[in-house]
């Protein structure tokens, strides 16, 4: 096998770029179909499609700051440096597909998902919102899930126990 039939990097960048058209078709069909503030109970007490802008991080955090302004660059500054260098490391490093190198075409497809909305809107559309028993999530969407699926990916694999390459 030559080593160019060996390089997995396409098709971790296609993993990005599929969580990017997720999240972006998403988000479009929201927009488009449910009021902002309203939702779909597609299980009831549980699960619903809502429709919600969220000018902070994943999961809400920092939506209450004394300086809005500022945490919306932070957030998208930091967002498109993570996504700098996460596009490194697979280009660098992603040769073979690991779990480490999936997690990150994860993160990198959610970073710059969340990113493009910070840049185009101001703020991020959510709109998965799940309870649990009395507890309410912060509404999330596709980026976020891929980033917190990529963050569980890497603390799995640096948690197992190292095997010898073949």
């Amino acid at each position: 096998m030559t080593e160019s039939a060996r390089d997995r990097r396409p098709w971790l960048l296609l993993l990005s770029a599929l969580i990017l058209l997720l999240d972006r078709l998403t988000k479009y069909w929201v927009s488009r179909h449910i009021p902002e503030g309203d939702a779909i109970v597609v299980i009831r007490h549980v699960f619903r499609i809502s429709h919600v802008r969220n000018p902070g991080a994943a999961f809400s955090m920092f939506t209450e700051t004394a300086r809005p302004s500022l945490t919306h660059w932070m957030l998208t500054i930091f967002s498109l440096i993570a996504a700098a260098i996460v596009l490194f490391v697979i280009l660098r490093f992603g040769r073979r597909m690991t779990p480490t190198m999936v997690a990150l075409a994860l993160i990198l497809g959610g970073a710059v998902g969340n990113a493009w909305d910070r840049l185009r809107y101001g703020m991020v559309t959510d709109f998965l919102e799940v309870h649990i028993v009395h507890y309410h999530f912060p509404d999330f969407n596709v980026a976020d899930s891929a980033i917190v699926i990529g963050g569980i990916l890497l603390v799995l694999d640096a948690l197992r126990s190292p095997h010898p390459d073949p």
